[in-house]
């Protein structure tokens, strides 16, 4: 066998081992999901759709996925002024101690969550606005918003200044130059800023666990609750769900922006 042929079946026997190995997990939860015993197990014992009929008619889930879901809104739109600007004036602008302003910005990364949630539920009780849903949303932009910054940066660095230039030069005021200029040209950075920042947010379950009480229980505390107690199959139902999210993530990702331009974003 010569060496280029031996180097061509090594790498791909090792991304066939990674895939598989990325996937198992996936799929035996989907698996377990079908089950019609009522104990998690893989093989399932049969096949049944009476867990996710079960999960539907359980008002507990219904309700944690709509604050879940109104949390992931909040988190995601005030994230895009916020994150898009962050990274325009950080990269488009002399200002100063910039550098230092990048290195609060990606604190969030360096922050362990427990002390975020710790943090934001000491702020926001003295504030007195425990208890409502959209703080915990913008707790969510606030650990996930490098992520933002991120996104919109990729996009800003491939920006020719001098499409705004010519702009300014016509005649166009500032406002006018951001908005027909800077903004279509990073909108493939926004877009995928925000799609990470809905996700990010609809998943996060430490900083959440700090911030919600009993009343306003978003889905991830509401899967831990459950858990504590015994681990049933309608448990794997709701991990589908969140496949199916992220695979519809994804989905609107490549039919927005393309899966092409952001992986060379990155």
């Amino acid at each position: 066998m010569s060496g280029g042929r031996s180097k061509a079946v090594v790498l791909w026997g090792l991304t066939v081992f990674s895939l598989v190995l990325l996937s198992f997990p996936t799929l035996i939860i989907i698996g377990a999901s079908f089950t019609s015993g009522d104990i998690i197990r893989f093989p399932p014992e049969g096949f049944s759709l009476r867990w996710y009929e079960r999960l539907w008619q359980l008002d507990s889930f219904k309700d944690a996925l709509l604050r879940t879901v109104y949390v992931s809104v909040v988190c995601t739109l005030v994230s895009i002024p916020a994150g898009t600007l962050a990274a325009l004036g950080i990269l488009r602008y002399r200002i100063r101690f910039r550098r230092s302003l990048q290195v609060y910005l990606l604190l969030p990364f360096t922050i362990p969550l427990v002390v975020s949630g710790l943090g934001m539920l000491i702020f926001f009780g003295e504030l007195r606005i425990l208890g409502s849903l959209w703080p915990v949303g913008v707790a969510l932009c606030v650990i996930n918003l490098p992520f933002m910054i991120w996104a919109v940066s990729a996009s800003a660095n491939a920006l020719d200044s001098e499409l705004e230039n010519a702009a300014a030069n016509c005649g166009a005021p500032p406002v006018v130059v951001f908005f027909t200029v800077t903004l279509p040209a990073v909108m493939p950075g926004v877009i995928t800023g925000a799609l990470l920042m809905f996700i990010l947010a609809f998943n996060e379950f430490l900083v959440s666990l700090f911030l919600v009480d009993s009343r306003i229980v978003t889905l991830p505390v509401q899967i831990y609750n459950s858990i504590r107690s015994v681990i049933t199959p309608d448990l794997a139902a709701v991990s589908v769900v969140y496949i199916l999210i992220a695979v519809l993530a994804v989905w609107l990702l490549d039919r927005l922006v393309g899966l092409e331009i952001f992986l060379r974003s990155k």
